[in-house]
């Protein structure tokens, strides 16, 4: 697989989108090619836009597929959530319309309960272990949890670490929460990291954030350092508690993935880890293209958060997974114990 080039500008044109999408569901297989080997063409879907390095990333791996299996694997990719949300995309793959998405692992856990622990603050130490458990048994065994529901994990891409970015008060510690309304996203998790830090959460859509903070609807939010490409204009401190890392999961059909052959399976695995490896580099450029930018635009970066306090707070969150969800407990103790 070539190098991967990631960069904030629109990738080269090439990539027409197909926006005729009525009835453009799954295509899955189609005929077989000169040596009896069956031809796949497979739709894609993801909800970010094409200048993002999901969407680079995604399209280079849909060549190398391309390129290894000599045609017989076809992925078109449609970017921007023009088929929809996370939770759409994954209901039309159980359904049959569509093949393949690129969700969150929090939008997983609304499908299956141990997806949840990715979404656990804190579960993991630091980056390294986050990759280590990430690119190991345990991510495995996450991958299968679904196949019985249609859907199963293929990879995963990094998606950086979550941290709180505000209007107007720098927060380092969970006192500094106090009073303020945070944006979340649509997850019981969020939430309730929210009710134990000390803030109020508000859930809304990412398209609304900006004009949440501009007109004081909600007085910051928490995301990855890549939510500032939409938001440097209305935030004032990007402040680094780093709470949770949850990844991004390439999900595919499990009766895509059933048809096709060995040595098919064998191309897909093997050119989505080499995605994977090298999108780890190629997101941190990314971040480090964005922070710049951001604080050009005069946000300030807070480095200096008590990570402690932060943790000792979310304490109940465990306490509360080992009575109510064993499941996800079960998980969060391997993930530890590999940290």
């Amino acid at each position: 697989m070539r190098k991967l080039r990631f960069g904030l500008r629109l990738a080269a044109a090439g990539a027409a989108l197909c926006l005729a999408l009525t009835g453009c569901g799954s295509t899955g297989a189609a005929g077989t090619n000169a040596d009896g080997e069956q031809v796949f063409n497979l739709t894609l879907s993801h909800g970010l836009a094409e200048d993002h390095a999901v969407h680079i990333a995604l399209s280079a791996f849909a060549e190398d597929v391309k390129e290894q299996s000599g045609g017989t694997i076809n992925i078109e990719i449609f970017p921007n959530g023009v088929l929809g949300s996370e939770t759409d995309n994954i209901t039309q793959i159980r359904a049959g319309a569509l093949d393949m998405a690129k969700v969150s692992a929090s939008t997983l856990g609304n499908f299956q309960n141990e997806w949840n622990v990715l979404s656990v603050p804190y579960v993991f130490n630091d980056q390294q272990h986050y990759y280590n458990v990430m690119d190991g048994d345990i991510a495995q065994d996450l991958y299968q949890l679904t196949a019985d529901k249609g859907f199963m994990g293929l990879t995963w891409l990094d998606s950086g670490a979550r941290s709180f970015y505000t209007a107007d008060r720098a927060i380092r510690t969970p006192a500094d929460l106090k009073g303020l309304r945070i944006r979340t996203m649509d997850s019981q998790m969020a939430i309730d990291m929210m009710d134990a830090l000390g803030g109020s959460s508000t859930v809304m859509g990412y398209s609304e954030i900006y004009t949440g903070m501009q007109q004081g609807v909600v007085d910051g939010a928490e995301n990855n350092v890549t939510a500032l490409r939409d938001h440097a204009d209305v935030t004032k401190y990007y402040c680094f508690d780093e709470h949770t890392r949850i990844p991004d999961i390439l999900l595919i059909s499990t009766e895509t993935w059933n048809a096709m052959s060995d040595n098919q399976r064998q191309i897909m695995t093997e050119c989505a880890r080499q995605m994977t490896e090298e999108y780890k580099t190629a997101w941190t450029e990314f971040e480090n293209e964005v922070l710049a930018a951001a604080e050009e635009k005069g946000v300030e970066l807070i480095r200096d958060v008590d990570t402690a306090a932060f943790q000792e707070a979310c304490q109940s969150i465990y306490t509360n997974l080992e009575t109510d969800s064993p499941e996800v407990y079960a998980y969060v103790e391997r993930i530890q114990a590999a940290g």
